[in-house]
């Protein structure tokens, strides 16, 4: 409890001398996204892809061979954004794709893909982020 105490001081006191010196001190502006379970039971997070306003999770089921894609935004709300979430296996056209506009997140998408390399891919508000030919095997 006192060293938590400490720990506190110490750091109102580094940023009181920041401050003085006139250096700005500012927040981080959003939180990275972390990945909300939406994929199920079984499913870990195995690749993430970067957004401005959220990420890309890449799952997998090692129990079912099942791939998921689902992307999630930093900040939620009630303001309605396009969102996409989508996969296909690597040198076919057909995408299996969730894309519409989201308050949270767009996904789950499912892929059946064990030995096979993927394409996966999700974006928000018109930036994409994308990974080709990868996690073969």
């Amino acid at each position: 409890m006192m060293k938590n105490l400490l720990k506190r001081l110490a750091l109102g006191a580094a940023v009181t001398t920041v401050a003085a010196a006139g250096v700005a001190v500012t927040p981080s502006v959003a939180e990275a996204a972390s990945y909300n379970g939406v994929c199920g039971s079984g499913y870990g997070v195995i690749d993430t892809l970067p957004l401005a306003e959220g990420t890309i999770f890449l799952t997998y089921n090692r129990s079912n061979g099942y791939n998921c894609v689902v992307t999630v935004r930093n900040n939620p709300s009630s303001y309605l954004m396009q969102m996409e979430a989508s996969i296909k296996k690597s040198g076919t056209t057909q995408w299996k794709q969730d894309l519409d506009f989201y308050t949270t997140y767009a996904g789950p998408v499912y892929l059946y893909a064990p030995g096979a390399c993927i394409d996966w891919e999700g974006g928000i508000n018109g930036e994409v982020n994308y990974q080709y030919h990868s996690h073969c095997g």
